[in-house]
């Protein structure tokens, strides 16, 4: 890289908020050999897992502040660049840094060490251990984590020839579909495609391998009893419908062709108009209660990333206001914020075989970037965000079919400026779930929530905006000063007899701010109470209040 393109990077990283990829050290004097050997493991695997063609580690500034500090790190230039070989005999394939880096910033020395992605299939040790990240703090990286990168290099079971099956376990309407497809995902050579036999469409569409039919052909071209041949594995969808109170109402399966059949299952799909009125207009907005592409897309995923070892069925779950799609196996990419921020195709995937073909098919639109847009439609249609859950072994998102607050749909109609980032960590704001640290930041410089970690609720600025200045109110305690006069007041209405705590917490308890809980709440009269006795406004006596004497 150009001394210019590195400085621009360094601004970069300086800038951007925690990656697992990215540590910075103050270093000043020295930096111990087997530390740098570690975060070497930890930031090439990271980068490996997310996706990303390397790592850094910048010595010289604060790992906090960001503050640029300078580093005098061996200052020998020849005694810095020696560290790849004596790094190289530390690790897995003699892997070392890429490049090192040395500029000058703010006057002072800054190392920048680049560290190439651990290659697929290969994690990289230090001294024979495996390191990761977990946030900021450097561990040791977890059996699931090395397993991921390992079996980058297994087979592709899609790719598998289903042995004995031949084109004639073939459905011919999902052939004719597929057809339609690829024609027009390729429309230049429309006239072309309609001269094949079937044996050649089915081997340029990627379905098949040299005429023979592979697992993948099967799940989204084979007839229902064609399933055989993927035993003990097995190709199905469940749809189920639930009642408000989450009892069963009814079922279907769904079995190949998945070309097929998920147009079949989508038809189960209850979507009706959604109406509602923002804005306290008379004129509703009308939109259907869940958007086509946001659906499709998830029940494509499931089919295109479903780990079919497992034995396990896809399951679709309809409730009243919501759809759940869930899918076996773990999630390549570790997080959906990984998926969402790199915006780039996944750099190998549990099912290639099946992938391409789904992308030649039209049935997924580009590789990586249909989980993006999914969270986009829903911001236009002002709808909640998808909800993802990931487990080591499941992966479900939940798809919302209506307004949770209309306060938060008037918010991103008056400030169509707001990120998805900020939309993300508001959409989880407006259903109470927990954000992180760097989210309730990134909210509270543009003044979008209040409150405290764990109970963060609307701003003023955003109630003032949405109309929903009440609630804030309510949710905004009022100042210390306001409770303590409560309590005193109190106190000297019944100064004859005393005051119990119960007593003053009847007083308080349901004016104190609606983000405490119960426990929270009689904790503050407590620190309250037992302030005013120390600033000697009260007395406290046989676990009674009086005025002091």
């Amino acid at each position: 890289m150009a001394i210019e393109d590195i400085k621009n990077k360094f601004e970069e990283l300086r800038t951007s908020s925690e990656k697992e990829t990215v540590e910075f050290k103050e270093a000043k004097n020295n930096f111990d050999f087997n530390s740098l050997g570690k975060y070497f493991s930890a930031l090439s695997n990271e980068a490996n897992l997310q996706g990303v063609r390397c790592g850094w580690l910048v010595f010289g500034v604060h790992d906090k502040t960001r503050e640029i500090v300078g580093t005098s790190y061996r200052n020998d230039s020849n005694n810095l660049q020696s560290i790849k070989h004596e790094l190289a005999r530390n690790t897995t394939a003699n892997l070392t840094f890429s490049n090192i880096y040395e500029l000058t910033v703010e006057g002072k020395r800054v190392l920048m060490f680049e560290i190439p992605s651990a290659p697929q299939g290969l994690p990289i040790a230090f001294n024979g251990h495996f390191y990761g990240r977990n946030g900021e703090s450097l561990v040791a990286l977890n059996i699931h984590e090395i397993d991921a990168i390992r079996s980058q290099r297994s087979f592709d079971w899609s790719a598998q020839i289903a042995e004995g099956a031949t084109i004639d376990d073939l459905d011919s309407e999902a052939i004719n579909k597929a057809r339609f497809e690829f024609r027009k995902k390729n429309p230049d050579i429309a006239d072309e495609i309609a001269q094949w036999s079937d044996d050649t469409f089915l081997n340029k569409a990627r379905l098949t391998i040299n005429g023979k039919i592979t697992n993948a052909t099967i799940i989204l071209l084979g007839k229902t009893e064609s399933t055989q041949f993927l035993l003990p594995n097995i190709a199905q969808m469940t749809w189920i419908l639930k009642d408000g109170d989450g009892l069963e109402v009814d079922y279907k399966h769904f079995y190949p062709p998945f070309l097929i059949s998920v147009d079949k299952l989508l038809s189960q799909i209850r979507n009706i108009t959604f109406r509602y009125m923002p804005d306290n207009t008379l004129f509703p907005d009308e939109v259907m209660k869940y958007d086509n592409y946001v659906i499709r897309e998830a029940l494509h995923n499931c089919i295109a990333h479903q780990d079919y070892s497992l034995r396990e069925r896809i399951n679709i779950i309809e409730t009243p206001d919501s759809l759940l799609f869930s899918n076996g196996g773990a999630f390549i990419p570790k997080t959906i914020e990984n998926v969402i921020e790199k915006d780039a195709p996944q750099r190998y995937y549990r099912n290639s075989f099946l992938c391409t073909a789904m992308v030649n098919l039209n049935m997924i639109d580009t590789i990586g970037s249909g989980i993006k847009r999914m969270f986009v439609n829903q911001r236009k249609r002002f709808f909640p965000m998808p909800d993802y859950t990931i487990t080591e072994n499941e992966v479900s998102v939940t798809i919302y079919g209506k307004v949770i607050n209309e306060k938060y749909v008037r918010l991103l109609k008056q400030d169509p400026n707001l990120t998805l980032s900020h939309i993300i960590a508001l959409d989880k704001v407006q259903k109470q779930l927990p954000i992180t640290d760097t989210e309730a930041k990134l909210l509270k410089s543009r003044k979008l929530i209040d409150g405290r970690k764990g109970k963060y609720f609307l701003s003023e600025v955003v109630a003032s905006e949405t109309g929903d200045l009440a609630e804030y109110v309510q949710n905004k305690a009022f100042n210390r000063k306001y409770y303590t006069d409560l309590a005193y007041e109190l106190i000297k209405k019944q100064n004859s007899k005393g005051t119990s705590r119960r007593e003053i917490e009847s007083l308080l308890l349901p004016k104190l701010s609606k983000v405490l809980n119960d426990e929270q709440k009689q904790n503050y009269v407590r620190n309250l109470l037992h302030q005013m006795v120390v600033n000697k406004k009260i007395i406290s006596e046989n676990r009674r209040y009086y005025l002091k004497k």
